[in-house]
């Protein structure tokens, strides 16, 4: 199988391993679930060597990826996207509901991407990628490494906790004024803390709230298992709501608010606010 992609590792300073720099270097595995893919099937191999997750890149190395793709329909996703915040590292936009940030899905945010954002004019310009995840239905904002670079840094940044992410969410029933929630997800500790912002009484639903969230880990669905673990359901949570107070065909009022973070790059720091969707303001008034 001959490589189909390759790459030169320049001089590194210390040891890396491979699967946190490879994050971004090969266009056919961008992400970094991909790449552990790759490694798991075989398909990269360091100075001719097959890699693994244990492999260490020290700097000089030649890289390759020899994956069998399936074949390109040329197609490109038209669909246009709000656009926060670009520069040459890294993008912010705003996802709608209805739409996978990324998979194997050909309507996904990822394939959007190169049709609303520029090139960057970087060396190591590469497709832009996501580097966090929203769920389908969730609303809100995503940063976008545009680099191979930034795609690497701003993932380290996610998992050394360095971006702060807040959230804002419409519940069911009655709630604290402000909480922090605790639990064990797929076997790991997670946590979230939560603040009410508003309240109103509903017929249907006994009482709505309007609550800010701060998750401090980032487990698959975390806000929406936590409020649902403490009684209060997000509205419109087909999966983790109470049976007889499903709201059917509105959407999941979960909304992805603001990100806070120190540019990898330009070190200045970084506070991206998406504003609540009308649907929010049209059950809260006080926020029009």
């Amino acid at each position: 199988m001959n490589p189909s992609e390759i790459h030169i590792v320049p001089k590194q300073s210390t040891p890396i391993r491979l699967q946190e720099y490879g994050v971004g270097i090969f266009e056919a595995v961008s992400t970094k679930s991909a790449l552990k893919k790759a490694l798991k099937k075989k398909y990269i191999k360091v100075n001719e060597v097959i890699a693994t997750t244990a492999t260490f890149i020290n700097g000089g190395e030649c890289i390759s990826l020899s994956v069998i793709e399936e074949p390109s329909t040329n197609k490109k996703l038209v669909f246009p996207l709000q656009v926060l915040f670009e520069d040459d590292y890294l993008a912010v936009i705003h996802k709608p509901a209805g739409i996978l940030v990324s998979g194997n899905s050909f309507k996904t945010i990822a394939h959007a991407l190169p049709q609303n954002l520029r090139k960057s004019n970087l060396p190591d310009a590469t497709t832009p990628q996501p580097v966090h995840r929203l769920d389908f239905a969730t609303t809100g904002i995503l940063l976008i490494g545009k680099t191979n670079q930034s795609i690497r840094a701003l993932n380290k940044l996610f998992e050394n906790k360095s971006v702060k992410k807040t959230y804002y969410a419409i519940t069911i029933g009655e709630m604290e004024e402000r909480g922090e929630i605790i639990s064990a997800i797929d076997g790991k500790k997670s946590q979230s803390n939560y603040t009410l912002c508003d309240s109103v009484p509903s017929e249907r639903f006994g009482r709505l709230n309007l609550v800010e969230l701060g998750p401090r880990t980032g487990r698959r669905h975390q806000l929406r298992k936590h409020l649902s673990h403490i009684g209060n359901p997000i509205l419109g949570d087909k999966e983790y709501g109470i049976e007889n107070l499903i709201l059917n065909g509105k959407g999941l009022y979960l909304h992805a608010y603001s990100l806070k973070f120190i540019h990898p790059f330009t070190h200045g720091e970084m506070h991206f606010k998406d504003g609540l969707p009308q649907r929010f303001k049209k059950i809260f008034h006080t926020l029009q």
